[in-house]
């Protein structure tokens, strides 16, 4: 059997389970799980053909495709470089091609797996991309797993097994999307720590990275660094009450420890650190009418709470600013010099 014929008696199954359903369906919810649930039936059927396709278009990524050509369904976009063919082409449904467009004209789209498992282009805009992390909601929650809007048609499952502790509908969690390799389907999993690996790092000490925060405990923020890598930020270097899971923000590698545990810090470290701090210090200064109500015998918690910042480097900037003659440092605060 060839696999054009094998596909088709494959939608035509799926279709008569989403006929069969719908005639007994209670409520839309319902029936967008089976939707949802009717590729997951099919799906160790098409990792063949999607390993073949992924040498040349990758799904759960933007790929740049040339239009081949104009039907009644859509435009059909592929890579004639290396599919010259067209074996591989993927359809962009008419609800998103363009108003105006040209044959052979290249669009940057995102390629992912409709509800019957076919690789389709779409210009919607995913809240998440292949091997990177992202805060989902979940839509619900069935036999099968959770179910999660990535910002696409079909919800995105996370698997019970994937789940780092069960999903409720209507929350957010953290998650990492990947390639199951045994279906070749896009899925993801809140069990992030098992994507991150510290054997083999490519950061240094004192480099700018990118951070995400992953979960909360008493002791600090665990944080993923560089889509790559797990970092502690200590909680007593934090000073804004506000941070929760899956915020990202720029910080700094404090220290790589023998063991490759890696803490990172919000700010830069050393004398580095005094500058950008004393501007924060000179800002807030001038919104405030030239006066803080500030002094270096202040309770660092009055410090956090106007400067986010700890009483240790409000000391270092205002010393520095005091030597650069644009403060002045009296009994009852901190006064701007006229500039």
């Amino acid at each position: 059997m060839g696999w054009g014929l094998a596909q088709k008696i494959l939608r035509i199954a799926g279709r008569i389970v989403f006929v069969i359903y719908i005639v007994f369906a209670s409520n839309k919810e319902n029936t967008r799980e089976l939707y949802n649930g009717v590729g997951l039936l099919f799906s160790n059927f098409v990792p063949l053909r999607l390993r073949k396709l992924n040498k040349m278009i990758e799904i759960g990524k933007y790929n740049t495709l040339t239009i081949l050509r104009d039907t009644k369904v859509g435009l059909f976009l592929g890579t004639p470089e290396t599919d010259p063919e067209g074996i591989h082409d993927i359809l962009l449904p008419n609800k998103y091609v363009p108003n105006e467009f040209e044959i052979g004209e290249e669009l940057i789209v995102f390629v992912y797996l409709d509800h019957e498992e076919r690789p389709v282009a779409t210009t919607l805009e995913p809240y998440i991309l292949l091997n990177e992390f992202a805060l989902l909601r979940v839509n619900y929650v069935n036999q099968i797993g959770a179910f999660m809007d990535w910002g696409m048609e079909k919800d995105i499952l996370v698997p019970f097994k994937e789940q780092a502790r069960p999903m409720e509908k209507g929350k957010r969690y953290l998650v990492y999307l990947y390639m199951d390799e045994k279906t070749n389907r896009l899925v993801a999993s809140s069990k992030t720590n098992q994507f991150l690996k510290n054997e083999e790092l490519t950061v240094e000490k004192g480099e700018e990275v990118e951070l995400i925060v992953s979960h909360i405990t008493e002791i600090g923020i665990n944080v993923i660094i560089n889509e790559q890598f797990k970092g502690l930020l200590y909680k007593d270097e934090v000073y804004d009450d506000a941070i929760r899971t899956g915020d990202r923000m720029r910080g700094y590698i404090k220290n790589i420890r023998p063991d490759n545990k890696i803490d990172v810090s919000l700010q830069i470290q050393g004398y580095q650190s005094i500058e950008p701090n004393a501007d924060i210090i000179l800002d807030e200064l001038r919104a405030s009418r030239g006066f803080l109500r500030l002094t270096d015998s202040s309770h660092p918690e009055d410090i956090k709470t106007v400067l986010k910042m700890s009483k240790k480097t409000f000391k270092k900037a205002i010393g520095a600013l005091y030597r650069e003659k644009l403060i002045e440092i009296k009994e009852d605060g901190i006064y701007l010099i006229k500039e």
